[in-house]
């Protein structure tokens, strides 16, 4: 079965522009329906896709943490260079990652890590949601049960490179968040099965901003954007969003 691909999205509106990123093992979709919110709250939102993502697995392998990085930058100076001189950014997992990163490497109006991960334990391990992908995909490409198993066992085995390449990423930025003095919104869910959920606590604990706030999320997954409380986290992103200076 041929799986169609999804495209980055920009959705034009007002002179203020939000970056939105996407999960590890996700793509543009995580974000579409923030961003079609901010829409018609008078913001442009753009979400780019971060290489080797919204593909087969075997893609996620062809890319990692540094071009990951390019990417991201190469969308913040895009944004720049359509005229959007004050930009937020937003992150979901890895993406909140990157934009914690962006923070401290380029100007930001605001930045909002969502179920963003700072602290790796054995239990919130990183192949875990790269197993669980990776099996839905081979499982709607019309595979069996045996070769499912088989193939994800042998993706997860090529990808540890590549999973040392996040977990340096992430500890890169943990070192650095106290560097961090940009307005920003801690978003979690309580039950969030990825990734350790005391990471929220620890970003707000340690970037520097006076203007900081961290909100929890009840009956919310790590898949925060996509969940029952998205419409909730809409309202919340929207009014932080508002909050930031502008000018």
């Amino acid at each position: 079965m041929k799986i169609k691909p999804p495209k980055p999205f920009m959705f034009e509106e007002g002179e203020r522009a939000v970056l939105l990123l996407h999960g590890f093992t996700g793509h543009s979709a995580d974000v579409r329906m923030l961003g079609r919110f901010l829409q018609k709250k008078g913001y442009t939102s753009y979400a780019p896709i971060l290489r080797g993502h919204g593909k087969e697995p075997e893609a996620l392998i062809e890319g990692g943490a540094k071009e990951w990085w390019t990417d991201v930058q190469e969308a913040y100076q895009r944004l720049r260079g359509q005229g959007y001189e004050k930009i937020a950014i937003a992150g979901l997992s890895l993406g909140g990652v990157l934009g914690l990163k962006l923070s401290y490497s380029e100007p930001l109006v605001g930045m909002i890590p969502m179920c963003t991960p700072m602290i790796l334990d054995k239990n919130h391990r990183l192949d875990d949601g790269f197993r669980y992908y990776a099996s839905q995909y081979k499982k709607v490409e019309g595979k069996n049960k045996v070769e499912v198993e088989s193939e994800v066992e042998q993706l997860v085995e090529d990808s540890r490179p590549l999973f040392n390449q996040v977990a340096h990423l992430i500890n890169e930025v943990k070192t650095h968040l106290d560097t961090i003095y940009t307005p920003t919104f801690v978003v979690q869910a309580e039950d969030d099965q990825i990734i350790d959920p005391v990471s929220a606590k620890y970003i707000y604990d340690t970037v520097e901003s006076d203007h900081k706030q961290i909100k929890w999320y009840q009956d919310a997954g790590h898949a925060i954007t996509l969940g029952p409380k998205r419409e909730d986290l809409h309202q919340d992103v929207y009014q932080f969003l508002e909050s930031l200076d502008w000018d």
